[in-house]
C-alpha cells in the first residue's frame, strides 16, 4: 500500500480518538470538571476546558495533516501525561486495576502511534504537503 494512504488512515484513525473526545469534554465541562477534580488536579473547570479544547483543534489538526510533526509530538506527551495522571496505580480491586492498568497501557500505546507519525510527516495528502 502507498505511504501517503497509510499516513492519511493513520491520521484518520488517530483523529477517530481525539476528536469526538474533545466535543465530548466540551459538551458536558461539568461531568469532566468533576473527573478532573476526583483526580486531585488543581483549577478542575480550566483543565476540562484546556483538555476539550485541546483534544479537538489537535484531533483536527491531525486529520488534516496541519503541522503534523509537532502536534503529533504534543498528542503523544498528552497521551503519556493523561495516562499516568488518569490510570497509573488506580483502582483498589483487582479487576479495577487490571481495567486501569489496560488504559494506561492503550495511552502508551497511542503515544507511540502520535511519535511514528511525527517521526514520518502527515504525508502527502495532507495541509502539510499542500504548504511545500
Amino acid at each position: 500500500m502507498q505511504t501517503n494512504l497509510l499516513l492519511l488512515l493513520s491520521r484518520l484513525l488517530l483523529a477517530a480518538l481525539f476528536v469526538p473526545a474533545g466535543i465530548q469534554t466540551l459538551g458536558d465541562i461539568g461531568g469532566a470538571t468533576r473527573y478532573f477534580s476526583g483526580l486531585g488536579l488543581p483549577s478542575p473547570q480550566l483543565a476540562a476546558w484546556g483538555v476539550g479544547l485541546f483534544e479537538l483543534i489537535a484531533g483536527l489538526a491531525i486529520l488534516a495533516g496541519f503541522r503534523t510533526r509537532i502536534t503529533a509530538a504534543l498528542l503523544g506527551a498528552f497521551c503519556l501525561v493523561a495516562g499516568y495522571l488518569g490510570h497509573y496505580g488506580q483502582g483498589d480491586d483487582p479487576t479495577l486495576a487490571f481495567l486501569h492498568t489496560q488504559m494506561l497501557m492503550k495511552d502508551i500505546a497511542i503515544a507511540g502511534g502520535f511519535l511514528a507519525l511525527a517521526a514520518a510527516g502527515a504525508g502527502g495528502y495532507s495541509i502539510d504537503a499542500l504548504k511545500r
